[in-house]
């Protein structure tokens, strides 16, 4: 039992590393990387060019980037959150199940029934890799222009403390963490729509509108009552790590709703997996 147990386990990290490969060695992921990689591009250089907002407008942070240029990122990530990030994550999920069904490639990898879960927990954790490297991307790549076309120094929070240029980087490190968090609810259902379906197109871009309707949902005070209980509730909770000290209780809250969606929609997803006949 305990040498079948190793196999098991073996086989499922050879499944995952292999299923990593996979994903990083797309084109697809690739160009979805470098598309999110041109936002805090975009918006440094337009900086740079054009030079401060005289009225103050645009998105949070925007205003401390030629002061400071370590606030590209975290700007980024802010314009990144309602809509970009959503559909790059998405596409990457919506494509797990339906992908390997609309290529014919998903009935080879359940030859044997008992590796669906252990194949649907995989496609959910190259999933979740993903959102790790998507928002890491955005923040990093940030963090690096903004360096170079602009100052950097102590960073000053929203609480009005300022901190070293160390103990800064770390805050918005933990902001990628929290917007990783943030994604992976959404990354759940991506991957229970793409057991719904073989055409990988529908499954990517319902994930993306589901994304999209549930922020207007929470932009409408006539549905308060809703608002505590949707996926996109604390995506932009995540000020409060600027603060001195950092509150954390916005990550905790969001962990815990993001993780209710990933039981709830994962079970719906081994469901649908388990007992439908998704080759035929």
């Amino acid at each position: 039992m305990e040498a079948s147990a190793a196999r098991t386990g073996g086989g499922g990290i050879s499944l995952l590393g292999s299923e990593l490969l996979t994903l990083f060695r797309r084109r697809r992921t690739w160009a979805l990387l470098g598309a999110l990689a041109l936002i805090p591009i975009l918006i440094a250089v337009a900086l740079r060019v054009a030079g401060d907002s005289p009225d103050g407008r645009g998105p949070a942070f925007l205003d401390q980037i030629t002061n400071n240029g370590l606030f590209v990122g975290v700007t980024a990530i802010t314009v990144a959150i309602p809509l970009f990030l959503p559909l790059t994550i998405g596409v990457v999920a919506g494509d797990a199940i339906a992908g390997e069904a609309s290529h014919g490639t998903l009935r080879y990898l359940l030859l044997a029934p008992a590796g669906r879960l252990r194949l649907l927990f995989v496609k959910y954790l190259a999933a979740a890799v993903f959102c790790v490297a998507a928002t890491l991307t955005v923040v990093v790549v940030g963090t690096l222009i903004g360096w170079a076309l602009f100052p950097i120094g102590p960073v000053t929070l929203l609480s009005g403390a300022t901190v070293g240029i160390g103990d800064g980087l770390l805050r918005f490190l933990a902001i990628a963490a929290y917007v990783t968090v943030s994604l992976l609810g959404m990354s759940a259902i991506g991957v229970f729509l793409s057991t719904l379906t073989t055409v990988p197109v529908g499954a990517m871009a319902a994930t993306a509108i589901l994304a999209v309707a549930a922020q207007i949902v929470g932009a409408l005070p006539q549905l308060e009552w809703l608002h505590p209980w949707l996926f996109t509730h604390y995506w932009l909770d995540f000020g409060d790590l600027l603060r001195e000290p950092p509150v954390w209780d916005s990550f905790l809250d969001n962990a815990v709703l993001q993780a209710g969606y990933v039981l709830v929609f994962g079970a719906l997803a081994s469901g649908r997996f388990l007992t439908k006949d998704i080759l035929s």
